[in-house]
């Protein structure tokens, strides 16, 4: 959009101009809308299709004589239990309204103009939108095998460099990195440079060598780690993440924060489901039944894809998936292109329930026959 176009883009901070709204995954009400279909299957946002589990659900139904109050602006309750959980201390957390929320308080805190933040080539659309609308510089390395490639990461920090991300497994692409690799780059970052492990999707990984950074907390005080209840957990709809970090690390972020960033439902959710393993366990096993319906079919189809630790596969079509994923929404399947990641000729699928996931893959087959 021109100057033209927006009289108020001249008004805006550093940043701003060169910003493209995020596209999120198509409703399916409105799909359903626009095409005069019904019985659509969302396959594009990541969800836990079992949804959340009895606890957090209990949590849910005790707090509706509340709504009319305001939630605890601190957090206090969450935070403790996530405190416990974790083993750190309370003054370690800081919650958001969804992950996505403490990314943006990261870069809210540390970039501004003048110094730059370092991500990998295919990485979380968050790290780039925050880190431009602050107003301060990316350094994008060149992906290895479609995930982080930390040789080149570090080459391209610099005393300028105040955040690295890195999400670990990645979105979109579901590659991951080991525990001794991921470990040893921190290690040789400067104290000067915040590095944030993005670990939404940890719940899903069942590799042997796969880290959990929130252990490596005491060690680094420049590392903060952050997780969501959004995947394993199924509370996408209350928007409810949080971070962990060293407490001064932590102290600055919450100066940020707003206040009733979390509501109270989705307070009250997590901390019930933050215990609810039985309810992680199933949903890890169901994913990986579905996981396995998309790459026996893929192997069928003669299609490669990208192997994923997530809830979701990346699909390479070998053709501009533009036009495929059109011929799919008009078959009731909603998927992610992901050509803004620099992947055009793949398709992000979430794992659905067996039926959902039976139906995509059917749809798939008949679109790329036809």
């Amino acid at each position: 959009m021109t100057v033209q176009d927006n009289p108020f883009l001249p008004l805006t901070a550093p940043g701003i101009a060169g910003l493209t709204p995020y596209v999120p995954g198509k409703p399916v009400s409105e799909l359903e809308r626009e095409l005069g279909i019904r019985d659509s299957v969302k396959l594009a946002s990541n969800e836990n299709p079992l949804g959340p589990g009895p606890r957090a659900r209990e949590a849910i139904a005790a707090l509706m004589g509340e709504i009319g109050r305001y939630p605890d602006g601190g957090g206090f309750e969450l935070r403790r239990v996530l405190a416990e959980y974790h083993g750190v201390p309370q003054t370690a957390v800081t919650i958001g309204n969804g992950s996505n929320d403490v990314l943006d308080l990261i870069a809210r805190t540390f970039l501004y103009p003048g110094v730059e933040s370092v991500f990998s080539e295919h990485a979380f659309a968050v790290y780039p939108i925050s880190t431009q609308a602050v107003g301060a510089a990316a350094r994008v390395a060149k992906a290895r095998d479609y995930g982080n490639d930390l040789d080149a990461m570090a080459r391209l920090v610099t005393d300028k460099t105040r955040v690295v991300w890195i999400a670990n497994p990645n979105n979109p692409t579901g590659t991951w990195l080991a525990a001794a690799p991921l470990k040893s780059f921190i290690e040789s970052m400067p104290r000067t440079c915040i590095v944030v492990v993005d670990e939404a999707y940890t719940d899903y990984v069942g590799e042997p060598d796969f880290p959990d950074a929130t252990h490596w907390l005491e060690q680094f005080p420049n590392l903060i780690v952050t997780r969501t209840f959004a995947k394993a957990h199924g509370l996408a709809a209350l928007r409810v993440g949080y971070g962990l970090s060293d407490p001064r690390v932590a102290d600055l972020l919450n100066r940020v924060r707003q206040p009733f960033n979390v509501n109270a439902f989705a307070q009250a959710a997590a901390a019930a489901a933050i215990g609810d393993l039985e309810h992680v366990r199933a949903s890890v096993e169901f994913n990986r039944a579905g996981m396995r319906q998309y790459l026996d079919a893929f192997k069928r189809l003669g299609l490669e894809y990208i192997p994923s630790v997530g809830n979701f596969i990346t699909v390479d079509l070998g053709r501009p998936a533009g036009p495929v994923n059109h011929e799919l929404l008009k078959r009731g399947v909603i998927v992610r292109p992901v050509g803004n990641y620099g992947l055009p000729d793949h398709l992000r699928i979430s794992i659905g329930l067996e039926a959902e996931n039976a139906r995509c893959i059917a749809a798939l087959e008949d679109v790329l026959a036809s």
